[in-house]
């Protein structure tokens, strides 16, 4: 089971910090990657991090400005934004790549 939180409303150029707390499967195990679906569109990747945490890749869009991170010994995942955008307004969504799970999504809206 996989468990978003964090989200809500902030104005451009503010800050929001994704936590997705997992449960029942072998956290440590797995890529962890955080997704977002935006109204009338696609679901996209936006970051990845390898299952021990020393590796990460981002969207082209958000590099430089959102950070992902894992905690093994709490089995959760975190996605730091910064600097936000109204472009990021979208549904954030956590999976556990190798298992194939996701999370329910959290709201993220930039707007002033």
């Amino acid at each position: 089971q996989l468990r978003e939180s964090g989200g809500g409303l902030v104005q451009p150029g503010g800050s929001l910090r994704l936590s997705c707390a997992a449960s029942g499967f072998s956290f440590s195990s797995t890529v962890m990657s955080w997704y977002r679906q935006a109204p009338g569109k696609e679901r996209e990747l936006v970051a990845s991090i390898n299952s021990g945490g020393g590796s990460t890749t981002y969207v082209d869009s958000v590099k430089g400005r959102f950070t992902i991170s894992r905690d093994n010994a709490r089995n959760t995942v975190t996605l730091q934004m910064n600097d936000l955008k109204p472009e990021d307004t979208a549904v954030y969504y956590c999976k556990a790549v190798s298992y194939g799970y996701w999370g329910q999504g959290t709201q993220v809206t930039v707007s002033s």
